[in-house]
């Protein structure tokens, strides 16, 4: 029984120590601020759009009150199984619309034809959008401001709009922890800012020639790898809000979560090939990647290392009960490692979010545990499966 108490302690003290690392991390992390930009470069905006009748036009009309000069960016829909009066309405709008021609929808497929679209323009950056976000008036010049510091990825904040429900609050809740870890805890410690789907922009003549080589439904997790193996750096950029429709019901969240999980274990198989060479040339950033999605889901996590620290807990206070001496105080290091591990979850989370919301949404917790775990075995084909997330009224 020690030994397999030490074991899976040794495994999951492992990966609370990643996530406290750059939890604590973040809260060194300063907003970059960038010097008045010497040019204005010109972009082209990207809103894929799969059946998204209910939300494209108001964020498009959202995104044209940009205070950018209106004849330096352009925005493209790509309007994927929308509803003909949409796209009338969209029509109507100083935009560029494409009608989607290829089977098998994909937001790569979308990218994709929305660059092709435009082979023949010059463009500086590339901002790619969901069809739900809001942001604010500056997005475009400050990310116009990053790249005139010589930044060629930039990730901005995503974050949540609506907290409706128990299931929003831990989306949006969500959200923020990934942020303050992966994004400015790693850019805290000189690694490169893990990718959001949207709210990013990249440097257009790079993306141009890199988007044609995505292949799957993860297709912010294979930016990700073709930049850390061009050494590209992603700069997370706090200041500038990106508001995301957060998931409200459960069954919503279930199948988003199997997306992301089916990604992730996806191209850490197809990235593992490139490791030894990381390794090899000191390419950190990379390592670090792998390390990241070596970890567990964080709410299997969250489960696995709550549960056993019980169940040890327990064991031990059963044996001491029976005489068998003090192993109850072999349990002593799983309450340590439970602290760490709620420490690791709360240090990311602005302020704002800690109220009486949470404390109700996290009595939610364990049933999406369950559906998490449930979801590993049915990741069979997600991985290259478009699996669409409905969205409702845009709101903020």
């Amino acid at each position: 029984m020690n030994i397999i108490d030490w074991i899976l302690f040794t495994l999951l003290a492992l990966c609370v120590g990643y996530l406290l690392l750059y939890a604590i991390a973040s809260k060194f992390y300063r907003a970059p601020r960038f010097p008045d930009a010497r040019t204005f470069r010109r972009f082209v905006v990207l809103f894929p759009a799969y059946k998204e009748d209910r939300v494209i036009a108001s964020s498009v009309r959202s995104f044209l009150q940009q205070d950018y000069p209106q004849e330096l960016f352009d925005i493209i829909v790509i309007s994927d199984q929308m509803q003909d009066a949409t796209n009338e309405d969209l029509r109507s709008l100083p935009i560029h619309l494409l009608i989607a021609d290829y089977r098998d929808s994909s937001k790569a497929k979308a990218l994709t034809m929305a660059m092709e679209s435009v082979s023949g323009e010059h463009y500086d950056i590339v901002a790619i959008m969901d069809a739900d976000n809001l942001t604010s008036p500056d997005f475009l010049a400050e990310i116009n401001r990053a790249f005139d510091n010589g930044a060629r990825s930039v990730q901005a904040h995503r974050t949540g709009k609506n907290m409706n429900t128990d299931i929003s609050v831990l989306d949006g809740i969500s959200e923020e922890i990934n942020n303050g870890i992966f994004r400015s805890g790693h850019n805290a410690l000189g690694l490169s800012a893990a990718l959001s789907g949207s709210g990013m922009a990249f440097e257009a003549e790079w993306f141009r020639k890199n988007v044609r080589l995505l292949e799957t439904a993860g297709e912010d997790k294979e930016l990700e790898v073709l930049l850390l193996r061009q050494r590209i750096h992603t700069t997370y950029l706090p200041q500038i809000p990106v508001y995301d429709e957060k998931t409200q019901k459960e069954e919503a969240i279930g199948n988003q979560r199997k997306r992301w999980i089916a990604a992730q274990f996806g191209i850490l198989r197809h990235s593992l090939s490139g490791l030894r060479e990381a390794v090899s040339k000191g390419n950190m950033d990379y390592c670090d990647k792998i390390l990241q999605w070596m970890l567990p889901p964080r709410l299997i996590q969250l489960a696995g290392v709550f549960g056993l620290t019980f169940i040890f807990t327990v064991i031990g206070v059963w044996q001491a009960v029976q005489g068998m001496g003090q192993e109850w105080t072999a349990a002593i290091k799983w309450w340590i490692l439970s602290a760490a591990q709620i420490m690791a979850m709360l240090l990311p989370i602005p302020g704002r979010l800690l109220d009486k919301r949470l404390g109700k949404a996290i009595l939610r917790i364990p049933l999406l545990a369950l559906t998490t775990l449930g979801n590993l075995f049915k990741l069979k084909g997600a991985y290259k499966k478009f699996i669409h997330t409905e969205h409702y009224e845009n709101s903020h």
